[in-house]
């Protein structure tokens, strides 16, 4: 029994596939934090969608992936704050302007090209087909993404909460503005091998979320959301090799599910107060 529940282990793939789960489960919770409080889920996903024409003229020129990736991420979030800033249109509609212009082109750009790099594998990820230099790069970004993010916490939740009262402490606004897209370029690109594209949006939404419900303090929501990504992470991967099904996917059933139960157990928790109060009052 011991040895049938131990056999995903004893496969070199499935080794490197729970080793980028544990790297990368860590920046993306804790910026999932942040992305929750300062509404910028969207900016996510239009991120993790823009960054495809990078990947294809990074290949095109024979330049490393993640550069291409990290300069279309930063170029579509400059481009989203400028468009913003200059005209009336709000900034959630103009998110949806870019990344889909970003994405259609990518699309075009790779359609155009002969490749050994499948589709699939850009927009879903290839968890099960990380090698050593995949780990290092991921780990390498982890590393940088998640100091910063302990480091400037207390500094990153002000701003999230209310930038006008950073501006007035002496807090640079526009640093940690800047600063946090580039951190969120970055742990995309981190994310890019094992999830893909399209669902890495998932790791920056969802553990957030749920901490986000079961919390009420930052410090424990940062904690509890590491938790929440990791375990669903290493579950999810265990759970795709004896379901024959992708991992990247079953991570985000598992963080979907655990999204579900934690917003039941708020609406259980929140009518059992509201009953106690209105019987206090009687």
């Amino acid at each position: 029994m011991t040895e049938t529940l131990l056999l995903p282990f004893q496969f070199p793939f499935m080794q490197y596939a729970f080793l980028i789960c544990a790297i990368v489960a860590v920046p993306t919770a804790l910026l999932s934090c942040f992305l929750v409080l300062k509404g910028w889920a969207l900016m996510g996903d239009a991120i993790s969608h823009a960054i495809l024409p990078g990947v294809v003229l990074a290949y095109i020129l024979g330049l490393p992936l993640v550069l291409g990736a990290f300069a279309a991420g930063m170029t579509t979030a400059l481009a989203t704050g400028y468009l913003a800033e200059n005209s009336r249109v709000k900034q959630d509609t103009i998110m949806g302007v870019v990344f889909s212009g970003m994405f259609g082109l990518g699309i075009v750009l790779y359609t155009s090209i002969s490749t050994n790099v499948h589709l699939d594998h850009i927009l879903f990820g290839n968890m099960l087909g990380v090698g050593p230099e995949d780990l290092w790069t991921a780990g390498g970004i982890a590393l940088v993404v998640t100091a910063a993010l302990l480091l400037k916490w207390k500094d990153l939740l002000l701003h999230a909460f209310d930038p006008a009262q950073a501006k007035a402490s002496g807090l640079p606004v526009g640093l940690l503005h800047y600063g946090l897209l580039t951190i969120l370029s970055l742990t995309i690109v981190a994310t890019l091998t094992a999830t893909g594209l399209i669902l890495a949006v998932a790791l920056l939404i969802a553990p957030g979320a749920i901490a986000f419900l079961t919390t009420r303090s930052f410090g424990r929501m940062l904690g509890v959301s590491v938790v929440v990504c990791l375990l669903s992470m290493l579950g999810g991967t265990y759970a795709s090799f004896w379901l024959d099904s992708s991992p990247a996917a079953t991570i985000v059933l598992v963080l979907t599910g655990i999204f579900l139960l934690a917003f039941v157990n708020r609406i259980r928790v929140t009518r059992r107060a509201s009953r106690s109060g209105a019987a206090s009052q009687v």
